[in-house]
């Protein structure tokens, strides 16, 4: 299920003439026993529409006042969401001859053509007050407060996102809330540009809740939505599952890392799962469970995806390598209930998939779950049954048409032999293969850098200065404490990693950056003197890394 709410709007949407039929109260009594929550938004005092309609009892909250009221139809309270209307605003309205005149917890209403009165009264008193419009009725409000602002704080409290909520209305003050919810539509009786600006336009409620409960409005574009990839390629927001494998060092996590930073941008909720601490320094403001010393348990990382608004990197550096499949198939068990819930977390990324989707994993754990990016370098080592899962790879690297084979045993038309830095082959089974130039993410860098400059690599990714016989055991968990310890160890052990091309290894491998690699090779390659070699090393990291302090 993707659409776990309705949003309403009251007149001219659910309401001809201020009343609701019994068909439309019947429709929306089926959406609720569907499993859905609805909220009704409106610009309607609350009193008024205690008065006209009795039925508030099918609504989960009610946003009231345009956004400056919130009603808890089932506890009868009643939460101000913004400051009263200033009394001298009101007096000074009456004084001028505005009627009518509706005033309320948050609101002050009135009709056209009173709306230039309204403005000289705020410039005359100096007020920060906005005025909305709809349909001949002319609000006032503090600043910010909207219908798009009462809807937050109601989905807030059902623990519901905006990604996960149909939203319809008819008039000009439902532009904001409809714009907030996934999916926009429009009454058949809209003014025009809001039907130009929504995703669907039905004739009335009765139709838009048959095709949410019949068909979760599976069959309405809603691609605006889309997460770019590259070239103007995009992959769904909402049911895609998608394998990115290749070589090691051939861009996936550069591809893995593109993707979710836009997804995370477009306000998607993620569940990142981090199994070699990549994402230690976080994903924006995203909360970072767990590092090299402790595990997170399951329960910190269903408090994070309990709150709508935050994402959750579960860093599994802390747990043992032979439990983290273990770990991991009960927490996507707890996560999926919650998905189940409320539709969220939006999206599961798992890196180093083929550790923790071994052959003979469950592929049921995973079922329950919404969309789903998954990375490996070996395809072939994932369970058969959760690769029928994905709908689409992106293979990176040197063989793609390698990575198309293990990822399924449908026959595939050709594919370039080779793909050059920054270049993607995206295969859907039954399309075409494209070929995509990566459009790259803005802040992968400077998280790579953070993170391997002075972070905390785990003790498998760690360099460790041992010498010729193990004599030392000197552990450099970023570059900067690489440096130093290489500039303190005597010579012996210095030219024991060098001859073995130690170094450069280390930095393809643990720090993953292929370029300082291959320069690093070189110095070792050239061995012009234990000080120069150090030296060298020293400058070459200092280019691309934040300088030690």
């Amino acid at each position: 299920m993707r659409f776990h709410a309705l949003a309403c709007d009251y007149d001219g949407t659910i309401a001809v003439d201020g009343r609701v039929d019994d068909g439309t109260v019947e429709a929306l009594d089926r959406l609720a026993r569907s499993g859905r929550r609805l909220v009704l938004v409106t610009g309607r005092h609350l009193d008024d529409l205690l008065d006209v309609f009795p039925r508030l009892d099918l609504f989960d909250r009610v946003v009231a006042e345009n956004g400056a009221l919130l009603y808890r139809p089932e506890e009868r309270e009643r939460v101000l969401l913004a400051d009263p209307p200033p009394a001298e605003f009101v007096e000074r309205l009456r004084e001028r001859g505005v009627e009518p005149l509706h005033v309320g917890a948050g609101v002050v209403a009135t009709w056209q053509p009173h709306e230039s009165t309204v403005l000289d009264v705020i410039r005359d008193l100096g007020l920060e007050l906005q005025i909305v419009f709809n349909k001949g009725a002319v609000m006032v409000l503090p600043p910010g407060v909207n219908k798009a602002s009462g809807l937050g704080v109601a989905l807030a409290e059902l623990g519901l996102s905006a990604h996960s909520v149909v939203g319809v209305g008819d008039a000009e003050n439902d532009h904001a809330f409809l714009a907030a919810c996934e999916c926009a539509v429009a009454v058949g009786g809209a003014i025009p540009a809001l039907k130009e600006s929504c995703d669907l336009v039905v004739d009335d409620v009765t139709e838009l809740v048959r095709l949410i409960v019949d068909e979760d409005l599976a069959h309405v574009p809603l691609d605006r939505h889309d997460i770019l990839l590259g070239d103007d390629v995009h992959v769904r927001a909402h049911g895609e599952r998608i394998l990115i494998a290749g070589p090691s060092h051939s861009g996936k996590s550069t591809v893995a890392a593109a993707l979710v930073e836009r997804i995370h941008e477009a306000g998607y909720q993620i569940c990142l799962i981090d199994p070699e601490g990549d994402y230690a320094e976080g994903l924006g403001d995203a909360v970072v469970l767990g590092d090299p010393r402790r595990a997170p348990t399951h329960d910190e990382v269903l408090q994070i995806v309990g709150d709508a608004s935050r994402s959750v990197v579960v860093n599994l550096l802390g747990v043992p390598i032979d439990d983290r499949p273990g770990y991991f198939e009960e927490l996507v068990m707890r996560v999926g209930a919650v998905w189940g819930r409320v539709g969220r977390p939006h999206w599961l990324v798992i890196d180093e998939a083929h550790h923790l989707l071994p052959d003979g994993f469950d592929p049921q754990s995973t079922a329950t779950l919404g969309a789903m990016l998954a990375i490996t370098v070996h395809p072939d080592s994932l369970s058969a049954p959760v690769l029928g899962e994905f709908t689409a790879v992106i293979a990176v690297g040197a063989e793609p048409g390698g990575v198309l084979d293990a990822f399924s045993q449908a026959e595939r038309p050709d594919v370039p032999g080779e793909l050059d830095t920054g270049e993607l082959l995206l295969w859907r089974p039954g399309d075409d293969p494209v070929q995509v130039t990566l459009t790259p993410s803005q802040h992968e860098r400077r998280r790579h850098i953070r993170k391997y400059a002075a972070g905390t690599l785990g003790d498998d990714s760690s360099f460790r200065f041992r010498g010729p016989d193990d004599r030392l055991d000197l552990k450099a968990d970023n570059l900067n404490l690489f440096l130093r310890l290489g500039e303190g160890v005597d010579e012996d052990t210095w030219q024991f990693h060098r001859r073995q091309g130690d170094y450069s290894r280390w930095m393809a491998e643990c720090v993953k950056d292929e370029e300082l690699s291959a320069a690093v090779a070189e110095v070792e390659r050239s061995d012009d003197g234990v000080e120069a070699g150090r030296a060298r090393i020293r400058e070459l990291v200092e280019e691309r890394y934040t300088a030690p302090e």
